[in-house]
């Protein structure tokens, strides 16, 4: 894992403190799912789910896969899809590649596939698509709602063993002003630090 990205997980790891308790219980649920599936053998995919598939899901995809990989939990996928597809958003592409990640668009087009890398051979591939498009599992998958607005319109995720909504602020309040950097930092470190979390309760 990139150094940058290690010494991060490990600051992130120190303050779960600041998870409100109501939080960590929500996030138990997941982590339960994920020990449930491994203690069964079974494949382990976690699909993030946001209207536009542009930030909040890309950094829940790209978060947990850093997190499996940080405290060692094997036969993880990690996934992110919305109602409609739009692309990956700059900015969030920004916020991961000044946490440390190596960002690789793969080609030219309105809506890029990016390979995001947290290690020399380590990687997730992102791009903004619906839930259930075909790179996405089609069942035994935990949909994990990442904004208000899809865990509203999206009551029923067909194939997938638990719907769960971990719902966060939108960044994109803050494009263009002076604060957006700052914001989607922000975003990306509580994203992490809960993906984090549910992965420590899996090792305990």
């Amino acid at each position: 894992m990139f150094q940058a990205i290690q010494d991060r997980c490990g600051a992130l790891a120190k303050n779960f403190r600041e998870i409100p308790t109501e939080r960590k219980e929500l996030l138990q649920i997941i982590a339960d799912y994920i020990i449930n599936k491994r203690n069964a053998n079974e494949a382990i995919n976690l699909v993030y789910v946001c209207t536009h598939n542009s930030r909040r899901s890309h950094l829940g995809q790209v978060w947990a896969a850093v997190a499996a990989a940080y405290y060692g939990i094997a036969n993880v996928s990690t996934f992110s899809g919305g109602t409609e597809a739009t692309a990956f958003n700059p900015n969030a592409i920004q916020a991961l590649t000044a946490a440390g990640f190596d960002v690789r668009k793969t080609n030219e087009s309105n809506n890029p596939v990016y390979e995001v890398y947290f290690s020399e051979k380590e990687f997730t591939t992102c791009f903004s698509k619906v839930y259930n498009h075909e790179v996405n599992p089609e069942q035994n998958f935990a949909a994990i709602m990442t904004c208000s607005d899809a865990e509203d319109n999206c009551p029923f995720i067909p194939g997938c063993d638990l719907r769960i909504g971990t719902t966060y602020n939108d960044p994109k309040a803050f494009d263009t002003t002076i604060l957006q950097n700052e914001k989607y930092t922000e975003r990306s470190n509580q994203i992490a630090m809960e993906c984090l979390y549910v992965f420590s309760k899996v090792v305990e």
